[in-house]
């Protein structure tokens, strides 16, 4: 056990004390009067229980008792036998049931407290601890001295018993009911305070454990029960299986002999381990055996990609997943003895694989999968760029046409599984088509098919999108085999620049529709060839042109003043240059564009002229927002109205303005756009470019 301080050391410190002066602590202090009972200090503190306590002063010899605090709130202990050393010293003997707390002096002129509180050092002791081997629950004894003090029990891995569920506490003896999370090892008795006094046992409580015995059946369905036979395993908190599984739900029999618990699904073939209550582990001594599903067989045994595979056998509501190779079908159903799956469509794997709840695998056993047949090409022999008819069986798996020398595959989803249509490449040559299934099979038509050299032009280039009047160059071969070039509606192309076997160049028709453009070409032959061109709405530039500004260097200089625009190249360009981009969070006036100081030109007559400005408009102001915008000259203007309300659907569209004859926009001075919005507004989504005047 842990040594005490013995009586002839507090004897020893009270000695030393009294010899030199001794170590005071303030009391309360009053003029010195003759007549008055004056406490001027006391000492020592910290003090042994036994001690002696000595009181410093003035008619201290008229004290008639001194009162502690007591061990239990709100009691005192009284001592009134004092030795009167002279009448500015007295001495009294601490009572042992005396406990921290102000001192009082009884005179007969009234109470006299201590300024400061009596402490103690207190020499707690352990002198046995029974029984030393216990279970959860059983009481612990522990014997010593100042047990009274103590305020926590700590049992290993900091497991407390706190003193208001201690059974019992005295002086002497102290006792607790083991909690359900000890553990073997030394027990502390701690007094609880900030900077505590700790003291350990020399004793090792051994904690009993619940014992782990056997358990049946051996092998099982993950699902069903087993049987856990042991001793004391009412101590058990959960039983844990391999995958680190922890099940807590446990049916206990009435002596702590038995536990029934379900096996989880996830459960893997391991060891079984019971965990006590402390969180300690019980090994068993043998391992576990999952039920893996058995006795399997598949249909068809012949498979379609994307059809239903489906497989009996016992114990198949173990299964989570099932893979083909690395894909995962997807279950449609699932029973104890059937599993309704659908076979992915890229699947290639001859084999299905089940992967259960624990991670198990098995294979069914094998199968194989439908494959195409071609029966026939028709016709059997045509020209390049022709179409070919396929016909055969399960051709809706088909998902690409290889044609000898093509330098493309074409790719193909028929709706039909006994026939489609297929356009044969304009550079494919003879020989036997090979053909590839949605899961990367192969399979080649019976016969060859006979290719002629096309005589239709072959486009290999041409601009995605134009504009009226502006030259479109197409590029590709045979294309000297065109004799004429029809727009959309019927218009005909009447403008022709370089015209070869490779080259075709044609104006666009200033009346060409706007918008996607299925342009025919058509053969001296009468073959036609379609190709789709964005004919962009914009007007042309002319020769008779005047131009303000393109914001690329052509008319005159450009600004900004309130930071509604900025200058740059759009996300969908009009022609590549940079133009008027719309900012975000504009508001009231302000200035768009401005050539400051510069000069419009004169207009010999106004009745002649157009105002046009290119715009495009992706995310329109919102209904209700004014964001109004005219065109400013010095004197005049031109209202162009709420132009950023209506979105162009993401094309470039140019808008024209009328010019008022009776003020036109001539002469010298600051001209530009002027914006005047009611709110702040976006206009991220708004291009404007190519400000120009133009003959009507």
């Amino acid at each position: 056990m842990q040594t005490n301080n013995n009586k002839w050391f507090s004897h020893l410190i009270i000695l030393i004390l009294i010899i030199s002066g001794g170590i005071y602590t303030g009391c309360e202090n009053e003029e010195e009067i003759d007549s008055s009972i004056i406490l001027k200090a006391f000492g020592p503190s910290p003090a042994l229980r036994g001690g002696e306590l000595r009181f410093i002063g003035s008619n201290l010899d008229k004290v008639t008792a001194v009162v502690f605090q007591g061990l239990t709130p709100g009691e005192t202990v009284e001592v009134s036998e004092i030795e009167v050393v002279n009448e500015k010293e007295i001495r009294v003997t601490i009572p042992q049931n005396a406990g921290t707390g102000k001192v009082t002096l009884k005179t007969p002129q009234g109470d006299i407290q201590t300024l400061t509180p009596l402490t103690f050092s207190e020499p707690i002791s352990i002198s046995s601890v029974t029984p030393t081997t216990l279970r959860a629950g059983q009481i612990l004894t522990v014997k010593g001295d100042y047990l009274n003090l103590i305020k926590k029990v700590i049992f290993v891995d900091n497991v407390e018993v706190e003193a208001e569920d201690f059974v019992s506490q005295s002086r002497e003896q102290l006792q607790v009911k083991v909690p359900a999370e000890a553990q073997t090892g030394k027990i502390i008795l701690s007094n609880g305070e900030e900077i505590p006094i700790e003291i350990y046992s020399n004793e090792i409580i051994n904690i009993i454990l619940p014992t782990f015995t056997n358990f049946t059946p051996v092998t099982v369905k993950p699902g069903k029960n087993i049987d856990i036979t042991g001793t004391n395993l009412d101590l058990v908190a959960g039983v844990k299986f391999g995958g680190n599984k922890i099940v807590n739900e446990l049916i206990l029999n009435a002596d702590s002999t038995q536990i029934t618990v379900t096996v989880p699904l996830e459960a893997q073939d391991d060891t079984i381990k019971l965990i006590t209550k402390s969180g300690l582990e019980v090994k068993g001594n043998k391992k576990l055996i999952t039920v893996m599903p058995s006795n399997l067989t598949v249909s068809p045994t012949t498979v379609k990609n994307g059809n239903t595979l489906t497989i009996k056998g016992k114990d198949l509501d173990l299964v989570e997943s099932i893979k083909f190779g690395d894909i995962v079908g997807q279950i449609n159903s699932k029973s104890e003895t059937e599993i309704s799956v659908t076979v992915p469509e890229t699947a290639i794997s001859t084999v299905a694989t089940l992967v259960t709840f624990s991670t198990k695998t098995i294979d069914t056993p094998e199968f194989s999968y439908v494959k195409p047949k071609i029966t026939a090409l028709s016709p059997s022999t045509l020209m390049a760029g022709s179409e070919l008819t396929v016909t055969g069986t399960d051709l809706d798996l088909i998902r690409k046409v290889i044609f000898p020398s093509a330098a493309k595959i074409v790719s193909v989803e028929p709706s039909s599984s006994t026939s489609f249509v297929v356009t044969v490449p304009t550079d494919a040559t003879s020989g036997i088509v090979k053909f590839v299934t949605v899961n990367g099979t192969e399979i080649s038509s019976p016969s060859e098919l006979t290719v002629t050299e096309a005589d239709i032009p072959v486009i290999t280039s041409i601009p995605a999108s134009a504009k009226p009047g502006q030259l479109l160059v197409i590029q590709g071969t045979k294309l000297n085999l065109v004799e004429s070039v029809i727009f959309q509606n019927n218009v005909k192309a009447t403008q022709f620049g370089t015209r070869s076997a490779t080259l075709l160049e044609v104006y666009v028709p200033q009346n060409a529709a706007r918008g996607t453009n299925n342009i025919k070409l058509i053969t001296f032959n009468d073959k036609t060839v379609t190709v789709s061109v964005n004919i962009m709405a914009t007007d042309p530039i002319l020769p008779t042109t005047i131009m303000l500004t393109d914001f690329n260097g052509e008319g005159n200089s450009q600004s900004a003043w309130g930071n509604p625009f900025r200058f740059g190249i759009p996300d969908i360009p009009l022609d590549g240059t940079p133009c008027m981009i719309g900012n975000s969070n504009v508001s009231g006036w302000t200035w768009s564009w401005a050539a400051n100081w510069g000069t419009l030109p004169a207009l010999s007559d106004p009745n002649k002229y157009v105002f046009k400005m290119d715009i495009c408009i992706i995310k329109p102001v919102p209904s209700g927002v004014s964001a109004g915008m005219c065109f400013r000259g010095w004197d005049n203007s031109i209202d162009l109205g709420n132009i950023f309300a209506n979105s162009t659907d993401g094309n470039w569209i140019t808008l024209t303005f009328n010019l008022n004859p009776d003020n036109p926009i001539n002469g010298t001075g600051d001209f530009g756009l002027y914006l005047n919005c009611s709110e702040t507004v976006d206009l991220s989504g708004v291009y404007i470019d190519n400000f120009r005047f133009d003959l009507k």
